[in-house]
């Protein structure tokens, strides 16, 4: 069976037993190509889906999913969903009711083209990071990519799928400089082929790499601090749940209760839109078939709102969101799509430290806490101008500490793509100062 044979097959088999049943159908398929020395190492295409059921029986909730689209697995999984429902405690478990919501393809023809065109840009690639001289080791060199699409349809109503795509250059290099050796990551998405420019990113990675060769190390203190696009991002996504309303409901975040309440600096608006022309995790409703819009939940550094699912929202008394997220083997939650920092206008440098790279962000963070401890590396800035490059530190802090002393924000947008979500940010953003741990 196709994704939507077996969708309307367990929906059919639902109504028969009187259940109510939402089912999430994906099928994702992925193609890569990894270059080495001029030459194809790798090629491989891999495709993997199925359905993730979510049942409720008298307000409780259970799930149960297959990937062998069968009617004897597909009628398994639909018993085991009803079984999972009835072992949990009493509840308000719902499906959201609704209607069509339509077909989408927002991806179109944009990832067509000759292989041979996607393999030239693995060796494109590798082949301009190989021109530096200082690049002793291409560590990794590839093309990837994704294709994804998404089936949903209810017992209560709601039915709608989209297909959606991204393709991009990943990458990582080992440079060196006298006896200075740097390594550093690289993975540039685009939402089609034609806007791929594997050259472009194969120079940015050698440019942002070879500028920290020969660094020096940073004395302990506090300093006027400098966040490029590639740090605040992967900040950002370290620390987005706390505007998660799973989180707020279960008091776990910080912002609980502080709806309309200045949080950070006027200068800081976030804002998540899932409609974004293309964004990597643009999609047209959330996985419970809410329509998809765009949110501001900071704006001029004042709370204005959380991410939430039709759950969140009954529980919190606020507004659907449509933020619901699952894959079609994981439970209800909640997820941004393309989160970003709205950008003001361009902001020259001054003096500071300017980190270019974190590193072990995750080992580092905690969204309930809001604290963060990472190691950088970075640029010391005087008079406006990079004076030398910097290592062996961490940069440690308060996020919402952070984004109350933020005291500009650059222009333009970067985007770093985590999982099922993006996360954007201005080419700078300044901070009126942050802690660092280096040199005594």
């Amino acid at each position: 069976m196709t994704v939507d044979e077996a969708t309307r097959y367990v929906l059919e088999q639902a109504r028969a037993r009187g259940v109510h049943v939402e089912v999430l159908g994906t099928r994702t398929r992925e193609t890569s190509a990894r270059a080495f020395q001029g030459r194809v190492e790798q090629l491989t295409e891999a495709v993997r889906g199925g359905l993730g059921l979510r049942v409720v029986v008298d307000g409780r909730v259970g799930y149960a999913y297959s990937e062998e689209l069968t009617p004897a697995a597909l009628e398994w999984a639909l018993t085991e969903a009803v079984e999972n429902a009835v072992l949990q405690p009493p509840g308000e478990g719902f499906l959201p009711t609704g209607g069509a919501l339509g077909e989408h393809d927002l991806v179109g023809d944009r990832l067509q083209a000759p292989l041979a065109a996607k393999i030239g840009a693995a060796l494109g690639f590798e082949g301009t990071l190989r021109e530096d001289a200082r690049v002793q080791q291409v560590v990794l060199a590839g093309y990837v990519e994704r294709e994804q699409e998404v089936r949903l349809a209810s017992t209560a109503g709601r039915s709608g799928a989209y297909r959606r795509g991204v393709v991009g250059t990943v990458g990582s290099v080992v440079m060196r400089q006298g006896t200075s050796l740097k390594q550093a990551w690289e993975a540039q998405f685009v939402t089609g082929v034609a806007a791929l420019d594997p050259g472009r990113t194969a120079l940015d990675l050698t440019e942002r790499t070879g500028r920290l060769l020969g660094a020096r190390p940073l004395r302990t203190g506090r300093y006027p601090a400098y966040l490029e696009p590639k740090p605040f991002a992967a900040l950002l996504a370290a620390f987005w749940p706390m505007w998660s309303g799973k989180m707020v409901q279960e008091g776990k975040s910080r912002l609980r209760g502080r709806l309309g309440e200045r949080i950070a600096s006027p200068l800081v608006t976030l804002v998540d839109d899932p409609t974004l022309p293309d964004g990597l995790a643009t999609r047209p409703f959330d996985a419970e078939g809410t329509p998809a819009r765009p949110l501001t939940l900071v704006e001029d550094g004042v709370l204005r709102a959380f991410l939430t699912n039709s759950e969140t929202a009954r529980a919190l008394g606020l507004p659907n969101t449509g933020h619901a997220a699952r894959s079609y083997r994981s439970v209800l939650g909640v997820a941004p799509s393309n989160l970003y920092l709205a950008p003001r206008g361009p902001l020259p440098l001054a003096r500071g430290v300017l980190v270019a790279e974190v590193m072990g962000v995750h080992a580092g963070t905690n969204p309930v806490t809001g604290e963060f401890s990472v190691q950088a590396l970075g640029l010391w800035v005087e008079d406006g101008a990079v004076a030398s490059p910097l290592e062996n530190f961490t940069v440690a802090g308060d996020f919402l500490d952070l984004l109350a002393h933020v005291v500009g924000v650059g222009d333009g947008l970067r985007w770093e793509l985590e999982g099922p979500s993006a996360f954007g940010a201005p080419g700078v953003v300044a901070v009126e100062s942050l802690s660092f741990a280096g040199e005594s």
